[in-house]
């Protein structure tokens, strides 16, 4: 019987053009480089304009990824679109699906904050593997400037604007995604949270209704540090497990782009030397969904990962979520 496995065989990111450093945000927040850079490893975001759209960040990642993979649009079966930060709270991922020309494909969105990504590869992988579908695109897009409180120098140091992509191909006889883990916590929920504000309103005598809107960005930094740096190291194992894998036997650690210091304390608890730790959050802060692929990307444009690497990716965040995969890169099949 022959078995279905994937491989990821394209990556694209973008990222809006205006940057906002440290030195300029202690303009607006009384902050300065050194306190952000030392505490983060941040040193600028890039923020979104108010005319750009999410799927403009969006498409132009997949656009770029379709382009690596050698795939047209209209060969798409499956568009995946990881975000927490949708103009229509109806979903994007189908506007993302048009704009692309993808006319063949379903689309949806997927909700899990920072650890979209890793939770949308999983998804993607299983519509593949059972042989529903042939192509898939998965994307990874947020633009949290808009919920930041631009006032509390606790979050808006964090957080920057971007979408990352991927390909995911069905190939015979072989499979890229080796292991994953994936967990929630609904317990932590207020550690992490952006949430509606109810405003009541009286429609008639006896009949009220809620005609709110949503806050700002609420976060208990120092739970997330201590969640993260315990539950990530956790999930990559009991992912490597699944794949019949040692620590020894990844080439890229490439973690959601939350802190620098996170990503420090969970190589060095992995035993993973800081050479092979992917980072580029100092020039992008935290994008969310979009920071692993973003990384990813870039990495591999780079020619530092290449076909057939190992790769660690994890993901943490809101809900609390998290979630651990560990997959090969590239076309490493057909050398199998």
């Amino acid at each position: 019987m022959t078995t279905l496995g994937i491989a990821i065989t394209g990556s694209g990111g973008a990222t809006p053009d205006t940057a906002l450093d440290n030195d300029t945000l202690s303009q607006i927040v009384e902050t300065s480089d050194e306190w952000i850079s030392s505490r983060t490893g941040i040193r600028e975001r890039r923020l979104a304009r108010p005319e750009t759209q999410l799927c403009d960040l969006a498409v132009a990642a997949s656009q770029q990824a379709l382009e690596m993979a050698g795939l047209a649009p209209s060969e798409l079966d499956l568009v995946i679109l990881a975000t927490s930060t949708a103009e229509d709270l109806f979903g994007s991922a189908s506007n993302v699906q048009h704009r692309l020309g993808a006319s063949q494909a379903v689309a949806f969105d997927l909700t899990a904050a920072c650890s979209g990504f890793v939770f949308g590869l999983v998804t993607a992988a299983q519509f593949l593997r059972t042989g529903v579908y042939r192509n898939a695109l998965l994307v990874g897009a947020d633009i949290l400037s808009r919920w930041v409180d631009w006032s509390d120098r606790r979050t808006c140091v964090l957080f920057g604007d971007g979408a990352g992509a991927v390909v995911l191909q069905r190939v015979e006889e072989a499979d890229g995604l080796l292991g994953f883990e994936l967990r929630s916590n609904g317990a932590q929920n207020d550690c992490l949270m952006l949430n509606y504000q109810p405003e009541a309103q009286s429609l008639v005598e006896g009949v009220t209704v809620s005609q709110g809107r949503y806050g700002r960005i609420a976060m208990n930094g120092q739970e997330v540090y201590k969640f993260a740096v315990k539950k990530v190291p956790e999930a990559i194992e009991k992912a490597l497990f699944r794949a019949n894998l040692s620590t020894d036997d990844i080439d890229w650690l490439v973690l959601h782009q939350a802190n620098q210091r996170i990503l420090d304390a969970v190589a060095k608890r992995l035993n993973v030397p800081g050479e092979k730790v992917i980072s580029n959050l100092a020039r992008y802060g935290n994008t969310s969904a979009a920071s692993i692929p973003l990384a990813l990307d870039e990495a591999v444009r780079s020619n530092r990962i290449r076909p057939g690497d190992t790769i660690a990716a994890s993901g943490f965040g809101a809900g609390l979520t998290w979630g651990a995969a560990i997959f090969k890169w590239g076309d490493f099949y057909r050398e199998a």
